[in-house]
């Protein structure tokens, strides 16, 4: 095991910026000459309070500040450092839904960052990489190999629907100067997103470090929920390669976590590795297994990488290798398992503070409420101010106050008919009227109000009130609306962004990790014998020592028991497969002539102890039993003399989940001849209606 080492981001305050003599070249190699002057004597009691002392305290003291403040810690409210606020400041400037060649965007973005294209070009890079804002067009990098992106001008990208939606409103947001005064960039974006935690942070600055992990989208804002809902709610980080993290220390975000990959044996001497560790690539990896192999940690023979889209590095082991020897060296020899150490540092109000990831997202959230209060007041404010035009063009044309100023000459003269012929109707606007709404009137081309549509114009008027009551409505409880808007992102955009990273307690599972494809179990149907050591039956499914089996029978019994040898089941087993309590399984049985379809789960189980998945005492059989969740069921029922219906289809989704004892739902009275999940070829389309009370 293996800690993640952080990069460095400052290649300009490294110390291989210092110039050095060239290898060979006069003088290389040897101590500077000695100065032509003697030096002067300092005396150590003027060190303390001297010119220059004062002047490096100064310059260090603002250089340390500018390093935190604008380079390398990001910034609570919107979650980004200022290159990549920038940077999407920049993309939304150019924005017009088409592809940008990232040169152009970093070209437009030193407008407002000082520090160079490579910068720019880099985190650029990252941020398409994450997904959610920036959407890339050419080869950006592999997350996985390290492999770096092509140069900037082959490559484009542009704004997500999701970062256009929800980071800017330049009503809502504040502008300064940038670095030479020529434009204005935001101070911070008035982001609706957790983007920090969505994004994480890795940033060294002067004197201090901040490592955030990234986050998953959906559980960030169903999070939120539970904040606004003042329930309890839990983080737990997920990274876009995937693997497994034990986060029992993760602490809010100021503990640590480990990481692994995922290793699969493919076969007795062959281990192939599927995901990665956080911070981890198949070329640090792969020269980390070497490393281990050289010390002889691990007995390997080759190590073959076909990684391109996914992860796969095969290792070949060593003939006398063992296999669960060899994983167990790969977790604590390689980088195949990795620490990171979390440090939560965020910029607040121009200062650096220490938050854990619960504090960041109620933050987050408080944010998000005053930002929908403020653009629900913008709205609202803008709805006003339509009506007040709608009404005032429906007084000036239905009245015909227009009239009033054929005959006036002067421009006063035209304005005081306007004001004189609305004084009546002022109860039927918003607020008084002024010069603008005059000039609005005068500006109406004839054509419009020849044209004039009442019915319409009263319809447009009607729909703004509307729309107006709904925005007071949403102000009156601004929390229960930022509760709609957040499930509102949840239904539109969480699919893209489901959960990598498998949370487990490595210390629990490390044995079973470690033997996951241990045994092979296999049927033998002819015989009616199951086990690992059974020889000519059919293979059902790999697992270790530790797991357990379910095994259910057309009688409806079940029984879990330990992965078994050479276990008698008789030929009456239906269904044979890997125990797991809260599996949802989809049983149709017959019972005193009358069938029935339910939906389960086997719940909590004695092992070795028989159980019936029917209610206690019946005696039924099992006509259909299965893990699979089918959409839709076609059912034929046997032919009988004057029976009208001769099949029906089922859509078992629609049953709720219950206990095993549930009688379930009633099918029908016939007697069932097949069922299918697929529709069989002579299924008649026409003929028959769908199940009763399921379609």
């Amino acid at each position: 095991m293996t800690d993640i080492q952080q990069p460095s981001l400052f290649g300009s305050d490294s110390d291989d910026d210092v110039p050095r003599p060239a290898k060979g070249a006069k003088g290389a190699g040897k101590s500077p000459a000695a100065p032509a002057e003697p030096v002067a004597h300092i005396d150590e009691k003027d060190l303390g309070d001297g010119p220059l002392h004062r002047l490096m305290d100064g310059n260090f003291l603002q250089y340390a500040s500018y390093v935190i403040r604008d380079r390398a810690i990001p910034e609570l409210d919107d979650g980004l450092k200022p290159v990549q606020r920038r940077i999407l400041h920049a993309l939304y400037e150019k924005d017009d839904g088409r592809f940008i060649k990232v040169a152009n965007v970093v070209g437009h973005t030193m407008q407002y960052h000082p520090h160079g294209d490579a910068s720019i070009g880099d985190a650029l890079v990252t941020l398409v990489n994450r997904g959610y804002l920036i959407e890339g067009q050419g080869n950006f990098g592999n997350i996985h190999t390290g492999d770096p992106a092509a140069a900037s001008r082959y490559i484009e990208c542009r704004l997500t629907d999701l970062a256009a939606t929800q980071l800017f409103n330049p009503d809502l947001t504040d502008y300064v100067p940038s670095y030479d005064g020529r434009n204005k960039e935001p101070v911070v974006l008035p982001a609706k997103l957790p983007l920090l935690l969505m994004l994480g942070a890795d940033g060294i600055a002067v004197g201090l470090s901040t490592r955030i992990l990234p986050h998953n989208f959906g559980e960030l804002l169903q999070a939120q929920i539970a904040i606004l809902q003042k329930k309890p709610f839990k983080l737990v980080p997920d990274f876009p390669q995937g693997g497994l993290i034990d986060a029992r220390e993760y602490d809010e975000g100021r503990g640590k976590v480990r990481c692994r990959a995922v290793i699969d044996q493919k076969d007795e001497a062959t281990l192939v590795i599927r995901e990665l560790p956080y911070g981890v690539t198949t070329e640090t990896l792969i020269a980390s297994i070497e490393d281990a192999a050289k010390k002889g940690k691990i007995k390997t023979k080759a190590i073959r990488d076909y990684t391109a889209g996914k992860v796969e590095i095969e290792i070949a082991l060593a003939p006398d290798a063992d296999v669960q020897q060899a994983i167990q060296a790969l977790y604590v020899f390689t980088q195949c398992e990795v620490t990171a150490a979390l440090r939560p540092i965020v910029i607040q109000d121009q200062r650096p503070v220490e938050m854990s990831v619960h504090d960041v997202l109620r933050h987050n959230t408080k944010r998000l409420v005053e930002l929908l209060r403020k653009e629900l007041q913008i709205e609202r404010k803008k709805i006003d101010e339509a009506l007040q035009a709608a009404s005032l063009v429906r007084l000036f044309i239905v009245h015909r106050i227009y009239k009033r100023i054929e005959e006036c000459k002067t421009a006063p003269e035209v304005r005081q008919a306007i004001l004189d012929g609305l004084a009546p109707f002022r109860d039927q606007l918003r607020r008084d009227i002024t010069g603008a709404d005059l000039d609005m009137l005068l500006a109406i081309p004839i054509r419009r109000i020849s044209l004039y549509d009442i019915n319409k114009s009263k319809k447009e008027e009607d729909d703004l009130l509307a729309d107006f009551a709904a925005v007071e409505q949403n102000l009156t409880d601004v929390t229960a609306y930022a509760i709609k808007y957040l499930r509102t992102l949840l239904r539109d955009y969480a699919d893209e962004w489901p959960r990598k990273t498998k949370e487990a307690k490595f210390d629990a599972i490390e044995v079973r990790e470690l033997t996951a494809e241990e045994h092979a179990v296999v049927l033998d149907k002819e015989k009616g014998y199951l086990g690992y050591d059974v020889g000519g039956g059919e293979p059902l499914f790999r697992c270790s020592s530790y797991d357990k089996v379910i095994l259910v029978w057309s009688d409806c019994r079940y029984r879990v028991v330990p992965p078994p040898e050479k276990l008698f089941v008789d030929k009456n087993l239906v269904y044979a497969a890997i125990y797991d309590r809260d599996r949802v399984m989809t049983l149709v049985y017959e019972a005193d002539g009358i069938t029935h379809l339910k939906r389960f789960a086997f719940g909590g189980v004695i092992q070795n102890k028989d159980y019936f998945c029917v209610p206690e005492g019946e005696s039924a059989k099992c006509l259909f039993f299965s893990d699979a969740q089918p959409a839709t069921l076609y059912v034929k029922y046997a032919p009988r003399k004057s029976q009208q219906i001769h099949q029906q289809e089922f859509e078992p989704k629609k049953v709720a989940v219950r206990t095993p004892k549930t009688r379930g739902i009633q099918m029908t009275t016939k007697v069932v001849a097949a069922i299918e999940t697929q529709k069989p070829r002579n299924w008649d389309d026409k003929a028959g209606p769908k199940g009763a009370l399921l379609n």
